[in-house]
């Protein structure tokens, strides 16, 4: 999709089409862009732009409060116009879909036509002013570069016999993989140009990446198909920048607590437990972060997280006014790898868990929640990750009882 939360925006508001038009977080000057319309990045504007300075750079710009449930809602209204053409594959993330032809949808008149129905159904189904890029390759790293090739609204086909010179009008940065320290590491190799990487051989481009992870590049410079080696989850985090009300340490505790409750259900919903918990508090003025670790016994319920932040909570720093504050849970393995606990209290504190989650999933989030987080239970509001599409549910904000836990929590 292209400039998705943007031309979402465009597509429910007809007063912003054809106008610059930028999404923000929070309606404040010193956040930052996180979407801008292709007529907001004619002026400059980009991903990551402070809005100070996007107004700035055009004055006449159109500011947007970010909608987080509408840009889920119309990604699930995408991937269904898809599947009525061809069946998605593999979601990549909220606004990146692949999907695999076979058989006789490889020829390639056949799947040029495909490809032409599927932006015809998103279209279709979504709007006009949505609009995407398709590529069309041998495989998936290279339908994805090919999506890139034409924006907004491009078709861009690669087909073995294009193989490698299409690809050498491109920046070694066009491609996926290759970000910042790659490039210089290909730099300090010769190489500086797509032709000059797709002339390595097998042993020298595994040497530049210093694993298989180099040859297996390789093949997909050539059109040839990978698997992908399985890659489990390696944490789960949240964090929020606290409300001016909440930088107390009452508040900022309570936000601790949400977030803590956010990660912890997370875990649950992933099938995921946690070893270990680490929490971070960045202050105002850039006076240096204080961050703490806390082990909680390869546990997802939200009871044994909170008592174990509770470990380490009193060690931070005083004097200090708190500005953001991060929980993030490591040593994640998955649950079903794991023996069934044998001790009462810990299976009494799995059935609080999935108690609590049903009633919230029913009633909605926050319906009923543990009383440390009373006054914060609508902090850290739902948020997108481009990599990853959150449950409606599992995010609310909705708030309609409170629940106290034990006299700490």
């Amino acid at each position: 999709m292209n400039s998705y939360f943007a031309s979402v925006e465009q597509q429910q508001r007809p007063g912003l089409r054809g106008k610059p038009t930028v999404v923000v977080p929070v309606m404040a000057d010193s956040t930052c862009c996180i979407a801008a319309s292709y007529e907001a990045k004619g002026y400059g504007i980009k991903t990551g732009t402070k809005v100070a300075e996007a107004r700035r750079l055009c004055p006449d710009l159109e500011i947007v409060e970010s909608r987080p449930e509408l840009y889920i809602e119309t990604h699930h209204k995408i991937v269904s116009a898809v599947n009525s053409v061809l069946p998605v594959d593999k979601v990549l993330s909220i606004d990146e879909m692949a999907c695999r032809l076979t058989g006789r949808q490889t020829e390639y008149g056949n799947a040029v036509s495909i490809g032409r129905r599927v932006k015809e159904a998103i279209k279709a189904e979504v709007g006009e002013h949505v609009k995407c890029s398709l590529g069309l390759a041998p495989n998936r790293f290279l339908a994805k570069v090919a999506t890139d090739m034409e924006k907004p609204d491009g078709f861009t086909v690669i087909t073995k016999e294009d193989l490698p010179h299409k690809l050498y009008s491109l920046s070694l940065t066009d491609l996926p993989g290759i970000g910042r320290r790659m490039h210089k590491r290909l730099k300090l190799h010769g190489v500086g140009t797509v032709e000059e990487l797709c002339g390595l051989s097998e042993n020298k481009i595994a040497a530049v990446w210093q694993s298989v992870v180099g040859k297996r590049y390789r093949l997909l410079l050539m059109g040839e198909e990978v698997t992908e080696p399985e890659t489990g989850r390696k944490t789960v985090s949240h964090s929020h920048v606290l409300a001016p009300r909440l930088r107390t340490d009452r508040g900022t505790r309570a936000v601790f607590v949400r977030l803590i409750d956010k990660a912890a259900f997370r875990l649950r919903r992933l099938g995921y437990l946690a070893g270990k918990m680490v929490v971070r508090i960045d202050y105002l003025g850039g006076e240096t972060s204080w961050k703490a670790r806390a082990d909680v016994l390869v546990r997802n319920d939200t009871q044994t997280m909170i008592e174990a932040f509770s470990s380490i909570w009193e060690k931070r720093p005083g004097g200090r006014k708190p500005l953001r504050a991060s929980v993030i849970f490591t040593d994640l393995v998955p649950a079903r790898e794991t023996s069934f606990s044998l001790l009462s209290g810990e299976r009494k504190r799995d059935r609080v868990a999935n108690a609590l989650d049903k009633i919230n999933e029913r009633w909605g989030a926050s319906s009923i929640y543990y009383g440390a987080m009373h006054g914060a239970s609508e902090s850290a509001p739902l948020r997108i990750a481009f990599t990853s599409i959150p449950d409606i549910v599992a995010e609310g904000n909705k708030v309609k009882r409170s629940l106290s836990g034990s006299g700490k929590d």
